[in-house]
């Protein structure tokens, strides 16, 4: 395959063209890396938004009282975030697929060693009970793999990788808390509002905390093939 940058053939075996450096456009992994991050970013902005707007329903049930509440008018206004919960379901599904695909190949290009195969990149997130742990010892292992890090570097790394994954798993919950919860009452209304607003933080931070990750990976296993 002709080189996009300079034209000379890149053989078949390796990334990048022996003349230039420049990465082979079916190997790029760089691009996989900013498509992943640029997802993860619309995503973190999907839920930040949706958490700023339900804070924003906060005073109005603050201020009401049992006599001056609506139900009928709290469910209106709160429905529609039901949704948006929805489409960013869908969106991270998206993400998670490509997702899938960068860490596939960040597996295959981290040295080791692992402590689960390649396969389990894949079944780890879909196998029950499996999938609450073995996705993030999955990352770690190839984020600590893709460079040379000291212990105290080993323990911050896994540091972020743990509070990524509670944050990812804790935003689910909450959003289906939150998709399952009614305004019958007053009380019910601001215990609903809460939840969103929890929801849309853990899920905004999960996906903030995914893109340092993928950022840090991509950036270490570029600089090592240089």
């Amino acid at each position: 395959m002709p080189c996009a940058l300079c034209g000379d053939i890149i053989p078949t075996e390796v990334a990048r063209c022996p003349a230039c450096g420049a990465w082979a456009r079916r190997r790029d992994f760089r691009a996989v890396g900013v498509a992943v991050f640029m997802l993860l970013g619309f995503n973190a902005f999907i839920a930040l938004g949706s958490g700023m707007s339900l804070v924003r329903l906060l005073d109005p049930l603050r201020e009401a009282t049992h006599d001056t509440y609506d139900p009928a008018l709290t469910g209106r206004a709160i429905a529609p975030y039901t949704d948006v919960f929805v489409i960013g379901t869908v969106m991270a599904g998206i993400t998670g697929l490509l997702y899938l695909g960068w860490l596939w190949r960040a597996y295959r290009q981290a040295p080791g060693p692992h402590r689960h195969r390649q396969a389990w990149v894949l079944f780890g997130w879909i196998c029950p009970l499996v999938n609450l742990w073995v996705p993030p010892r999955v990352v770690y292992d190839v984020w600590v793999n893709s460079g040379r890090f000291r212990a105290a570097q080993r323990h911050l790394v896994g540091l972020v990788v743990t509070v990524w994954w509670i944050f990812a798993l804790l935003g689910v919950g909450l959003s289906r808390l939150f998709s399952h919860s009614g305004v019958q009452t007053l009380a019910d209304a601001r215990y609903s509002v809460h939840l969103g607003v929890a929801a849309a933080a853990c899920q905004a931070l999960a996906a903030a905390l995914c893109m340092a990750i993928v950022f840090q990976v991509t950036r270490l296993q570029i600089a090592r093939d240089l």
